[in-house]
């Protein structure tokens, strides 16, 4: 079974992160949406949504990807977890998967030298905490190895689509793009 850690806390943008889980969990990959903080929290735009767990309920290291939404003040809540920025660092060491979108690609991932040497985009006007990147600013979905980054709320299903493809494969991908009228 795939496993996916999907991140949360009070101020993500819930479209981001919800349209992922939703992809991931279409195409049978056991995602956990995980909060930093309490079990609820309240978004970017006021709904209020609950966790499967917290993260002191989570091992990072059972997860074949760790995904990171965007939205503030969201990102910046989750990037101050240590947790989790020790279990991308491992993730990464592992060779399992690591994505982000938004602002989440610069302030979660670059700010903590994730990004050194790889190919990434995230939310314009956010390039500048992208610590050692090469910034494809037009780019609205971008894999370099095991990292996979997005610029924003619009890139969301082809970010989902593309989590599927590496995971699964693009035939499981081709199937929910059709089922989901994309």
């Amino acid at each position: 079974m795939i496993k996916a850690i999907a991140m949360i806390a009070d101020g993500t943008e819930e479209v981001e992160c919800l349209g992922v889980v939703d992809i991931l969990r279409r195409a049978g990959v056991q995602t956990s949406l995980v909060a930093v903080g309490g079990k609820t929290i309240v978004s970017s735009h006021g709904v209020t949504v609950t966790a499967d767990k917290t993260v002191d309920e989570v091992d990072f290291g059972d997860a074949d990807l760790i995904f990171v939404a965007g939205g503030l003040p969201g990102t910046r809540n989750i990037a101050a977890c240590k947790p989790l920025i020790n279990g991308i660092k491992q993730a990464l060491s592992d060779g399992r998967r690591v994505a982000a979108i938004c602002a989440a690609p610069a302030l979660v991932l670059g700010a903590n030298g994730f990004l050194k040497g790889k190919k990434a985009t995230c939310y314009p006007g956010f390039e500048d905490n992208m610590t050692g990147a090469q910034i494809q600013s037009s780019a609205r979905v971008v894999t370099d190895g095991n990292v996979t980054t997005a610029r924003g709320l619009g890139c969301t299903i082809e970010l989902g689509l593309e989590l599927v493809r590496l995971l699964i494969g693009d035939g499981q991908a081709d199937e929910i793009k059709d089922k989901i009228q994309f």
